[in-house]
Order: C-alpha cells, then sequence, then structure tokens
C-alpha cells in the first residue's frame, strides 16, 4: 500500500484544506467537504479562509490532480483516509462529537479491507477508539485491525500564521498497531518538512494533543489574574511582563481574549475525559472559568472609564475594534469579542463592530451581529476598545474616530500606555 496510497482528507476547513493541499504534491488526494458551495470555490482556486493562498491551491489542482468534491461517490477509490472535522463544545462546554459521528459514518460508507483511517481533530483520549471506529465498523461491517486499520495525528494549524504552516510545525502520529503506526508516520513525514513524532498509542497522541492547548490556557488565565491584580494596584501589566521576561526561563504569556476553536475548547475535552475517570479537575476549570470572565472583566473597565470621565453611558456611542477571535484572520469560530458585545448591550448603548478581516454573513449568521468591513464616515464615538491586533489596526490614527472627550481601551495593548485610558 505504501507505494499506492490515495489520499482523501473530509473536512475543508481551516486545518483539512491545507493538509489536503500539502498531501497533493505527493499523493494523488481528494478533499471532501458537505459544505457544495465551498468545494465549488475552491475548484475556482479561491480559499475564503485565506489558510491556502490562491497561487497554491490553483497550482495544486492544476498541476498537481487535486480535487475537491461534495460527492461521496468520488472517494470510494481512497485508501487513506484522514478526518480533519471540527470538535466544539455545546452551550453548557460540553464536548460535541457530532462532527465527528458524521465523518466517521462518511467513512464508513467507503472504506475498503486493507484501508486506514486517520483523525486529526482534537478529542480527549480514548475518543478515536472507543467513539469514532466503532461507527465505522458499525457503517462498513468491517473489524479494525482485521479488515481495516486506523491512526490519529492531531492537527497543528495555526490560523492567519504564515510562518508556522502545516509543513513547517512538527507533527505526531500514532497508529492501531505498530506497523501501522509506521505506515501513518511515514506519510506524514513525506510531506511534513519540520518532522514528525510517532507515539506509542493512539490514546497517547490524542493525550499530547489536549494538554497542548491546556497549558497554554492555564498559563494565560494566571497572566489575566495577574493583570486584574495590577490593576487594582495601578501598575501596569505589560511593564511588568516585559521586566519579567529578562529572565532567561520566564515564559512570555501575555493578557487578553481566549477564543478559537482549539485553546478556549481543549481543556474542556481533557476536564469531562478527568471527570469521567472519577476525578475533578480543579486548575484546568479554573483556568477556563478566569478566561472566560475576560469580556465581561473588559466591559466593565471600560464602563466605569467612562463614568469617570463624566461621558454619558446610556445611549453612548461605542466602537469595537475586531471581532475574529486572533488577528490578521477572518476565523470567527467562538471569539471571546462577542462577551464584550453581550457585556455593554446591558447599558443600552449603541455598538459599532468594525473587522476589515471578519465575513459580516457568518458573523450574523453565528451571533446575530452586524459587523461592519469599512469604518463609519462623519461618525465620532464616545469610546473605543482595540480588542484584535490586526496588523492594520496598529497604523490607525483611532483618535480621528473620537470625541474630544472619549475613553480608548486596548484589550491587546498595541498602543503606547500614554495614549490609552486602559488596558490589560
Amino acid at each position: 500500500m505504501e507505494n499506492n496510497i490515495k489520499i482523501c482528507v473530509i473536512g475543508l476547513g481551516y486545518v483539512g484544506l491545507p493538509l489536503a493541499r500539502l498531501f497533493s504534491t505527493k499523493y494523488p488526494t481528494v478533499g471532501f467537504d458537505l459544505n457544495k458551495n465551498r468545494c465549488e470555490a475552491l475548484m475556482a482556486g479561491h480559499d475564503a479562509t485565506l489558510e491556502v493562498s490562491d497561487e497554491l491551491l490553483q497550482d495544486a489542482i492544476k498541476n498537481h490532480g487535486f480535487k475537491c468534491t461534495s460527492d461521496i461517490e468520488e472517494i470510494k477509490d481512497c485508501n487513506f483516509y484522514v478526518v480533519a472535522v471540527p470538535t466544539p463544545v455545546d452551550e453548557n462546554n460540553n464536548p460535541d462529537l457530532t462532527p465527528l459521528y458524521g465523518a466517521s459514518t462518511t467513512v464508513g460508507k467507503v472504506i475498503k479491507p486493507g484501508d486506514i483511517v486517520v483523525y486529526e481533530s482534537t478529542v480527549y483520549p480514548g475518543v478515536t477508539e472507543d467513539e469514532c471506529i466503532p461507527v465505522v465498523e458499525k457503517v462498513s461491517g468491517l473489524k479494525l485491525n482485521k479488515d481495516f486499520f486506523a491512526g490519529y495525528s492531531p492537527e497543528r494549524i495555526n490560523p492567519g500564521d504564515k510562518l508556522h504552516t502545516v509543513e513547517k510545525i512538527k507533527k505526531v502520529t500514532s497508529g492501531s498497531t505498530p506497523e501501522i503506526g509506521k505506515l501513518v508516520n511515514d506519510v506524514y513525514s513525506s510531506v511534513i518538512t519540520a518532522g514528525t513524532h510517532l507515539a506509542p498509542s493512539i490514546k497517547v497522541a490524542e493525550a499530547a494533543k489536549v494538554i497542548e492547548n491546556s497549558q497554554r490556557d492555564i498559563n494565560i488565565a494566571f497572566v489575566n489574574e495577574l493583570s486584574k491584580i495590577f490593576t487594582l494596584m495601578g501598575i501596569d501589566t505589560t511593564d511588568v511582563l516585559e521586566a519579567a521576561s529578562t529572565k532567561w526561563n520566564f515564559l512570555p504569556f501575555k493578557p487578553g481574549l481566549v477564543g478559537g476553536h482549539c485553546i478556549g475548547v481543549d481543556p474542556y475535552y481533557l476536564a469531562q475525559c478527568a471527570q469521567r475517570y472519577g476525578y475533578n479537575p480543579e486548575i484546568i476549570l479554573a483556568g477556563r472559568r478566569m478566561n472566560d470572565g475576560m469580556g465581561a472583566y473588559v466591559a466593565d473597565r471600560v464602563i466605569k472609564l467612562m463614568l469617570k470621565k463624566g461621558i454619558q453611558v446610556l445611549g453612548s456611542e461605542i466602537i469595537i475594534f475586531g471581532f475574529t477571535f486572533k488577528e490578521n484572520c477572518p476565523d470567527v469560530r467562538n471569539t471571546k469579542v462577542v462577551d464584550i458585545v453581550n457585556a455593554l448591550k446591558e447599558y443600552n448603548l449603541n455598538i459599532t463592530i468594525y473587522d476589515p478581516w471578519a465575513n459580516p454573513e457568518a458573523v450574523k449568521h453565528e451571533y446575530e451581529l452586524i459587523v461592519v468591513n469599512k469604518l463609519p464616515e462623519n461618525k465620532k464615538f464616545d469610546a473605543a476598545i482595540m480588542a484584535v491586533a490586526h496588523e492594520k489596526f496598529h497604523h490607525l490614527n483611532i483618535n480621528d474616530y473620537l470625541k474630544p472627550i472619549h475613553v480608548i481601551f486596548d484589550v491587546k495593548a498595541i498602543y503606547e500606555r500614554t495614549s490609552v485610558d486602559g488596558r490589560l
């Protein structure tokens, strides 16, 4: 099989498309997604997520035979299936495995004896073998490690990052048998220039992924708490972190909003897994509570700053710069800027959200909010919140859009301390 691999990547989002494009440079590759419009747009040569440039995408289609489809018939002749669908949480922060079950059903309809299915979606230890594979077995009538095989290689995509692209980030791999683990590792290592690490089991690989982002979440929660403490003490947090960073082993985390599809989600997967084994995690969930409360904290700080300046809050005009979950990226999944908006709404003021990266239709559909891609003309605001550090905002003269008496709150600390009224 090693010399006759044909790959199908199921799920063509921020994770699946860059991986599929990369695989296509080495193997015959088909991308599968239920969204027909998404597939048609990709085949026309443009990726709306901007993770794959038009040039690379068109090259993959023209010179490497890469194809995107929503027709299941067109992936039946593949033999190496990679599942890269989202793994969100529901409104109660419980893991939602619905996309994984759906993708596993799709795999079950097409998988054949000797084929391999590799999962990339972030999960807690045990999901691949205990939740996903049984679906594949039931639909296909085949048995794991007898008729077909499985692997797990957690995604390590960093949306919006054009430096650390998929091939430049070391990949963890694993397989349902030692032999399959080696084969999966060989396939990935043939395209991942940064190298791979073959984990001893699928559960180890799953656990490694879920703690990567949980660790970052806890570290950010710590500096978010420090920010609250230092604000009460009248000390600028950024100044403190810059001073502490002069020590060689100080970890340079910064306070802020923690959203997105990884850091703000993965800890809940790990926490639920721990609870299933009778352990109630304390640090993990404490970090989540701290980070989930930062949007409301920012709103509260802004209102207090407005009152101190004698600005009438009721009916005031506030502009929020940025809505995506991170800078220079159109991804609005699990953005925590929405928490700022919702907290401010309680004060009956008027909110304008400006983000040149966000898709207004996606924001409207997901959050029922209006986002504009252009700054309003001839309108002045009482307060501005710099919520996302888009590169474009760094060079913006924000005072041009504000009334003489105003408040500027800089969530990402992109401006000089003396030019803003408050920051984390």
